[in-house]
């Protein structure tokens, strides 16, 4: 196995030639050690599209979320080849820096993670630690504020309790701030881990109207065991299975004309 990133020449011109892509991975592999989690992985996501992922536990949809974002190279034990581009710029060459591409492509996990600080200071958490040598004014800041929380619907709920610690908010209104912390570095790729696994279903509901408000103005991956969520707030599907992607559509069309058998014993409950 080689432990280095191995470019398939011709994939790869097609996806920097392609400018509607967000996301484009070519014979993409990864192992834990020895267990190989991710198979010859080729994917090409749209810009501005949501697209949700799909699939039985220990498919791989996670293990891909987090080689897009870089986490997964904090492992020691974690080999990676093929390619990832974000916008046609493979994130893996030795020049890409990784605060950039934490820059461009936010995550939000499972569980809400808000910072045990105020509902501002989470806001501004982001933007200060990538912006160190500069100086915002007040109103600068307070304007930061107000555009990332108008943006996840909440600054009506909040705007009067700006001090109030994050970790006293609903679980709901946590996830919702864990995604406006991400906003005023500029991400262009939102990327989603089970978001709504944590939430009720109210939460569930507000967090998949947040998701398709933002759609357009970002590219979002979502991951979900929740297929009625992906057909309601997802634009494209992806069906994954034992680290393979079988299946890459329309959403409505997945789950009316799936085109693998696999996918179609997936969705009817046959197994997953």
């Amino acid at each position: 196995m080689d432990s280095g990133i191995d470019m398939n020449t011709t994939t790869q011109t097609e996806i920097e030639a392609n400018t509607e892509l967000a996301i484009g991975t070519s014979a993409l592999n990864l192992w834990y050690g020895d267990f190989q989690a991710l198979y010859d992985i080729n994917l090409a996501i749209k810009q501005g599209v949501v697209t949700s992922m799909i699939g039985p536990s220990g498919c791989g949809k996670s293990t891909f979320l987090r080689s897009v974002n870089r986490i997964n190279e904090r492992l020691g034990y974690v080999i990676i080849n093929g390619s990832i581009d974000v916008f046609g710029n493979n994130i893996y060459d030795p020049e890409v820096e990784l605060v950039q591409v934490r820059k461009q492509v936010g995550m939000v996990f499972q569980r809400p993670n808000p910072l045990p600080t105020s509902i501002r200071e989470n806001i501004l958490f982001g933007h200060k630690l990538h912006n160190r040598d500069k100086k915002y004014s007040r109103d600068d800041e307070d304007e930061i504020v107000e555009e990332s929380l108008q943006q996840v619907l909440l600054w009506d709920k909040v705007k009067d309790h700006l001090k109030r610690k994050a970790t006293e908010l609903s679980l709901e209104e946590q996830q919702k701030l864990c995604i406006a912390r991400l906003l005023p570095v500029k991400p262009r790729i939102l990327l989603m881990d089970e978001p709504c696994s944590a939430l009720d279903p109210k939460g569930t509901a507000a967090v998949e109207e947040l998701i398709w408000e933002l759609r357009g103005k970002y590219s979002i991956l979502i991951v979900t065991h929740n297929m009625a969520q992906a057909r309601r707030a997802s634009e494209e599907c992806i069906f994954m299975l034992m680290g393979k992607v079988i299946e890459h559509t329309d959403t409505a069309d997945m789950f009316v004309t799936p085109q693998h058998q696999e996918t179609a014993d997936y969705i009817e409950g046959r197994y997953g």
